[in-house]
Protein backbone atom coordinates (compact mmCIF):
# COMPACT_ATOMS: atom_id res chain seq x y z
CA UNK A 1 0.00 0.00 0.00
CA UNK A 2 1.50 3.44 -1.43
CA UNK A 3 2.69 5.91 1.58
CA UNK A 4 0.47 8.82 1.58
CA UNK A 5 3.15 11.38 1.27
CA UNK A 6 1.99 15.13 1.76
CA UNK A 7 1.27 17.43 -1.18
CA UNK A 8 5.06 18.28 -1.43
CA UNK A 9 6.31 20.26 -4.54
CA UNK A 10 7.14 17.04 -6.45
CA UNK A 11 3.73 15.50 -5.78
CA UNK A 12 2.35 18.56 -6.72
CA UNK A 13 4.55 18.87 -10.08
CA UNK A 14 3.90 15.23 -11.02
CA UNK A 15 0.24 16.05 -10.42
CA UNK A 16 0.64 19.14 -13.51
CA UNK A 17 2.16 16.90 -15.67
CA UNK A 18 -0.40 14.37 -15.73
CA UNK A 19 -2.65 16.94 -15.89
CA UNK A 20 -1.56 19.26 -18.77
CA UNK A 21 0.74 16.98 -20.35
CA UNK A 22 -1.91 14.03 -20.68
CA UNK A 23 -4.41 16.25 -21.67
CA UNK A 24 -2.68 17.40 -24.58
CA UNK A 25 -1.29 13.78 -25.45
CA UNK A 26 -4.80 12.86 -26.99
CA UNK A 27 -4.43 15.06 -29.64
CA UNK A 28 -0.67 14.65 -30.41
CA UNK A 29 -1.98 11.06 -31.16
CA UNK A 30 -4.28 12.47 -33.55
CA UNK A 31 -2.08 14.35 -35.38
CA UNK A 32 0.49 10.78 -35.08
CA UNK A 33 -2.10 8.54 -36.90
CA UNK A 34 -2.27 10.58 -40.03
CA UNK A 35 1.11 8.55 -40.84
CA UNK A 36 1.44 6.35 -37.87
CA UNK A 37 -1.17 3.60 -37.27
CA UNK A 38 -1.79 2.92 -33.56
CA UNK A 39 -0.72 0.04 -32.35
CA UNK A 40 3.36 0.85 -33.58
CA UNK A 41 3.15 4.85 -33.05
CA UNK A 42 2.86 3.53 -29.50
CA UNK A 43 4.96 0.91 -29.79
CA UNK A 44 7.80 2.84 -31.07
CA UNK A 45 7.06 5.74 -28.50
CA UNK A 46 7.37 3.59 -25.53
CA UNK A 47 10.61 1.22 -26.75
CA UNK A 48 12.62 4.79 -27.25
CA UNK A 49 11.32 5.95 -24.09
CA UNK A 50 12.02 2.98 -22.14
CA UNK A 51 15.42 2.74 -24.11
CA UNK A 52 16.32 6.33 -23.30
CA UNK A 53 15.90 6.07 -19.48
CA UNK A 54 17.18 2.47 -18.85
CA UNK A 55 20.41 3.83 -20.65
CA UNK A 56 20.38 6.73 -18.43
CA UNK A 57 19.83 4.82 -15.36
CA UNK A 58 22.16 2.28 -15.19
CA UNK A 59 25.09 4.38 -17.26
CA UNK A 60 24.87 7.03 -16.15
CA UNK A 61 23.34 6.71 -12.29
CA UNK A 62 24.65 2.94 -11.79
CA UNK A 63 21.11 2.00 -11.01
CA UNK A 64 20.71 -2.18 -11.26
CA UNK A 65 18.98 -3.86 -13.68
CA UNK A 66 15.47 -5.28 -12.40
CA UNK A 67 15.43 -8.62 -11.15
CA UNK A 68 14.13 -11.75 -13.51
CA UNK A 69 11.31 -11.52 -11.37
CA UNK A 70 10.49 -7.80 -11.81
CA UNK A 71 11.35 -8.46 -15.44
CA UNK A 72 8.32 -10.08 -15.44
CA UNK A 73 5.70 -8.23 -13.14
CA UNK A 74 6.72 -5.54 -15.63
CA UNK A 75 5.52 -7.46 -18.61
CA UNK A 76 2.23 -8.07 -16.83
CA UNK A 77 1.87 -4.21 -16.05
CA UNK A 78 2.78 -3.14 -19.12
CA UNK A 79 1.07 -5.55 -21.02
CA UNK A 80 -2.01 -4.42 -19.58
CA UNK A 81 -1.64 -0.26 -18.91
CA UNK A 82 0.20 0.52 -22.15
CA UNK A 83 -0.54 -2.71 -24.70
CA UNK A 84 -4.24 -2.56 -23.60
CA UNK A 85 -4.58 0.75 -22.46
CA UNK A 86 -2.86 2.79 -24.33
CA UNK A 87 -2.71 0.57 -27.62
CA UNK A 88 -6.83 0.26 -26.86
CA UNK A 89 -7.06 4.20 -26.22
CA UNK A 90 -4.98 5.17 -29.90
CA UNK A 91 -7.07 2.57 -31.99
CA UNK A 92 -10.44 3.81 -30.52
CA UNK A 93 -9.10 7.75 -31.61
CA UNK A 94 -9.30 6.13 -35.32
CA UNK A 95 -13.00 5.98 -35.33
CA UNK A 96 -13.92 7.90 -32.52
CA UNK A 97 -13.31 11.52 -31.31
CA UNK A 98 -10.74 12.37 -28.87
CA UNK A 99 -13.50 14.55 -26.81
CA UNK A 100 -15.37 11.43 -26.40
CA UNK A 101 -11.63 9.00 -25.55
CA UNK A 102 -10.68 11.80 -22.88
CA UNK A 103 -14.34 11.59 -21.22
CA UNK A 104 -14.61 8.15 -21.12
CA UNK A 105 -11.31 7.71 -19.69
CA UNK A 106 -13.17 9.64 -16.74
CA UNK A 107 -14.31 6.22 -15.32
CA UNK A 108 -10.87 4.69 -14.66
CA UNK A 109 -11.15 6.50 -10.79
CA UNK A 110 -13.92 3.99 -9.92
CA UNK A 111 -12.61 1.24 -11.25
CA UNK A 112 -9.28 1.76 -9.51
CA UNK A 113 -11.45 2.36 -6.56
CA UNK A 114 -13.63 -1.32 -6.93
CA UNK A 115 -10.34 -2.90 -7.61
CA UNK A 116 -8.95 -1.46 -4.17
CA UNK A 117 -11.91 -2.68 -2.39
CA UNK A 118 -10.61 -6.20 -3.18
CA UNK A 119 -7.59 -5.28 -1.58
CA UNK A 120 -9.28 -3.98 2.03
CA UNK A 121 -9.22 -0.51 0.78
CA UNK A 122 -11.99 1.95 1.56
CA UNK A 123 -11.66 5.61 -0.12
CA UNK A 124 -12.51 8.48 2.41
CA UNK A 125 -15.89 10.15 2.98
CA UNK A 126 -14.32 13.15 1.26
CA UNK A 127 -12.33 11.68 -1.61
CA UNK A 128 -15.20 9.57 -2.92
CA UNK A 129 -17.72 12.64 -2.99
CA UNK A 130 -14.50 14.33 -4.99
CA UNK A 131 -14.62 11.55 -7.57
CA UNK A 132 -18.54 11.45 -7.57
CA UNK A 133 -18.95 15.24 -8.57
CA UNK A 134 -16.08 14.62 -10.77
CA UNK A 135 -17.40 11.84 -12.83
CA UNK A 136 -21.13 13.67 -12.81
CA UNK A 137 -19.18 16.41 -14.63
CA UNK A 138 -17.90 14.78 -16.87
CA UNK A 139 -21.19 12.90 -18.03
CA UNK A 140 -22.32 16.88 -18.58
CA UNK A 141 -19.86 16.86 -20.66
CA UNK A 142 -20.84 14.50 -22.96
CA UNK A 143 -24.28 15.78 -23.12
CA UNK A 144 -22.90 18.84 -24.43
CA UNK A 145 -21.32 17.53 -27.90
CA UNK A 146 -22.24 15.22 -30.34
CA UNK A 147 -20.43 12.22 -29.98
CA UNK A 148 -20.34 10.10 -32.53
CA UNK A 149 -18.71 6.25 -31.96
CA UNK A 150 -17.73 3.39 -34.27
CA UNK A 151 -19.23 0.02 -32.33
CA UNK A 152 -15.32 -1.30 -32.46
CA UNK A 153 -13.70 1.87 -31.00
CA UNK A 154 -15.90 1.78 -28.40
CA UNK A 155 -15.38 -1.60 -26.97
CA UNK A 156 -11.48 -0.75 -27.94
CA UNK A 157 -12.08 2.30 -25.36
CA UNK A 158 -14.06 0.13 -22.45
CA UNK A 159 -10.92 -2.24 -22.91
CA UNK A 160 -8.17 0.42 -22.55
CA UNK A 161 -9.88 1.42 -19.38
CA UNK A 162 -10.24 -1.36 -17.82
CA UNK A 163 -6.62 -2.52 -18.73
CA UNK A 164 -4.63 0.66 -17.45
CA UNK A 165 -7.50 0.87 -13.78
CA UNK A 166 -6.43 -3.14 -13.70
CA UNK A 167 -2.63 -2.53 -14.38
CA UNK A 168 -2.40 0.35 -12.15
CA UNK A 169 -3.92 -1.69 -8.54
CA UNK A 170 -1.73 -4.61 -9.81
CA UNK A 171 1.81 -2.56 -9.81
CA UNK A 172 -0.09 -1.27 -6.34
CA UNK A 173 -0.83 -4.62 -4.59
CA UNK A 174 0.20 -7.71 -6.43
CA UNK A 175 3.40 -7.22 -8.92
CA UNK A 176 5.33 -4.05 -8.02
CA UNK A 177 7.94 -2.81 -10.48
CA UNK A 178 11.58 -2.27 -9.89
CA UNK A 179 12.55 0.93 -7.41
CA UNK A 180 11.86 3.98 -9.27
CA UNK A 181 13.30 5.04 -13.00
CA UNK A 182 14.35 1.81 -13.87
CA UNK A 183 11.07 0.37 -12.98
CA UNK A 184 9.25 2.52 -15.05
CA UNK A 185 11.76 2.15 -17.61
CA UNK A 186 11.32 -1.51 -17.71
CA UNK A 187 7.70 -1.38 -18.03
CA UNK A 188 8.00 0.67 -21.34
CA UNK A 189 9.97 -1.53 -22.93
CA UNK A 190 7.98 -4.58 -22.24
CA UNK A 191 4.66 -2.66 -23.24
CA UNK A 192 6.52 -1.41 -26.37
CA UNK A 193 7.20 -5.12 -26.96
CA UNK A 194 4.04 -5.66 -26.77
CA UNK A 195 2.64 -3.54 -28.57
CA UNK A 196 5.20 -4.57 -31.17
CA UNK A 197 3.46 -8.24 -31.22
CA UNK A 198 -0.27 -6.79 -31.16
CA UNK A 199 0.68 -4.22 -35.07
CA UNK A 200 2.48 -7.38 -36.09
CA UNK A 201 -1.25 -9.05 -35.79
CA UNK A 202 -3.05 -6.36 -36.46
CA UNK A 203 -1.04 -5.90 -40.14
CA UNK A 204 0.32 -2.36 -39.19
CA UNK A 205 3.04 -2.96 -41.08
CA UNK A 206 2.22 -2.65 -44.75
CA UNK A 207 -0.13 0.81 -43.22
CA UNK A 208 3.31 1.81 -42.42
CA UNK A 209 5.06 1.37 -45.29
CA UNK A 210 2.09 3.19 -47.62
CA UNK A 211 2.64 6.34 -45.40
CA UNK A 212 6.21 6.44 -44.96
CA UNK A 213 7.67 8.75 -45.27
CA UNK A 214 5.56 10.52 -42.16
CA UNK A 215 4.31 13.68 -42.46
CA UNK A 216 6.43 16.52 -40.49
CA UNK A 217 2.84 17.18 -37.84
CA UNK A 218 2.99 12.77 -37.23
CA UNK A 219 6.52 13.27 -36.75
CA UNK A 220 6.73 16.14 -34.31
CA UNK A 221 3.33 14.79 -32.38
CA UNK A 222 5.29 11.59 -31.92
CA UNK A 223 8.40 12.91 -30.62
CA UNK A 224 6.20 15.13 -28.20
CA UNK A 225 4.05 11.89 -27.20
CA UNK A 226 7.72 10.36 -26.25
CA UNK A 227 9.30 13.35 -24.85
CA UNK A 228 6.54 14.60 -22.76
CA UNK A 229 4.00 12.40 -23.00
CA UNK A 230 6.43 9.10 -22.02
CA UNK A 231 9.12 10.17 -20.07
CA UNK A 232 8.06 12.85 -18.34
CA UNK A 233 4.00 12.16 -17.55
CA UNK A 234 4.09 8.74 -17.61
CA UNK A 235 6.92 8.41 -14.89
CA UNK A 236 5.16 11.19 -13.19
CA UNK A 237 1.94 9.20 -13.26
CA UNK A 238 4.04 5.78 -11.65
CA UNK A 239 5.74 8.17 -9.13
CA UNK A 240 2.08 9.20 -8.22
CA UNK A 241 1.11 5.40 -7.75
CA UNK A 242 3.89 4.85 -5.73
CA UNK A 243 3.28 7.41 -2.99
CA UNK A 244 -0.15 8.42 -3.23
CA UNK A 245 -3.64 7.16 -2.93
CA UNK A 246 -5.13 5.77 -6.38
CA UNK A 247 -8.17 8.00 -6.19
CA UNK A 248 -5.31 11.10 -6.42
CA UNK A 249 -3.11 9.23 -8.86
CA UNK A 250 -6.09 8.93 -11.23
CA UNK A 251 -7.40 12.24 -10.75
CA UNK A 252 -6.12 13.25 -14.01
CA UNK A 253 -8.78 11.87 -15.75
CA UNK A 254 -11.25 14.44 -14.24
CA UNK A 255 -8.67 17.34 -15.84
CA UNK A 256 -8.36 15.88 -19.42
CA UNK A 257 -11.55 16.75 -20.50
CA UNK A 258 -10.92 20.65 -19.48
CA UNK A 259 -7.34 20.49 -21.05
CA UNK A 260 -8.96 18.90 -24.23
CA UNK A 261 -11.33 21.42 -24.45
CA UNK A 262 -9.27 24.14 -24.49
CA UNK A 263 -6.85 22.81 -27.03
CA UNK A 264 -9.35 22.37 -29.11
CA UNK A 265 -10.43 25.81 -28.69
CA UNK A 266 -7.28 27.30 -29.35
CA UNK A 267 -5.95 24.85 -31.98
CA UNK A 268 -8.76 23.31 -33.57
CA UNK A 269 -11.40 25.89 -34.13
CA UNK A 270 -14.15 24.27 -31.96
CA UNK A 271 -17.05 25.71 -30.39
CA UNK A 272 -17.52 25.43 -27.09
CA UNK A 273 -20.80 25.75 -25.64
CA UNK A 274 -21.70 27.71 -22.09
CA UNK A 275 -22.89 24.14 -20.99
CA UNK A 276 -20.04 22.25 -21.65
CA UNK A 277 -17.78 25.07 -19.54
CA UNK A 278 -20.22 24.49 -16.77
CA UNK A 279 -19.41 21.29 -17.06
CA UNK A 280 -15.91 21.78 -16.97
CA UNK A 281 -16.23 23.80 -13.64
CA UNK A 282 -17.95 20.77 -12.22
CA UNK A 283 -14.63 18.29 -13.41
CA UNK A 284 -12.58 20.91 -11.82
CA UNK A 285 -14.92 21.17 -8.02
CA UNK A 286 -14.22 17.64 -8.42
CA UNK A 287 -10.48 17.82 -8.38
CA UNK A 288 -10.67 20.42 -5.50
CA UNK A 289 -12.70 18.32 -3.45
CA UNK A 290 -10.63 15.50 -3.62
CA UNK A 291 -7.31 17.39 -3.11
CA UNK A 292 -9.08 18.39 -0.23
CA UNK A 293 -9.03 15.57 1.15
CA UNK A 294 -5.28 15.03 1.83
CA UNK A 295 -3.53 17.21 4.59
Amino acid sequence: MPSRLPLTPLVLASLAATWIVWGSTYLAIRFALVSLPPFLQMASRFLVAGALLLAWMVLLRRAALPSARQWGHALLVGALMLGGGMGGTAYAEQTIGSGLVVAFIAIVPVMIVALDSLWGIRPGRRESAGIAIGLAGVLLLTQGSGFQASTAGLVAITIATAAWSLGSVLSQHRFPLAPGAVGFASEMLCGGAVLTVMGLAAGEVPVLRQNWPPQPAAILAWLYLVVFGSLIAFNAYMYLLANVSAGLAASYTFVNPVIALALGVLWGAEVVSGFEWLAAGVVLTGVVVLLSSRR
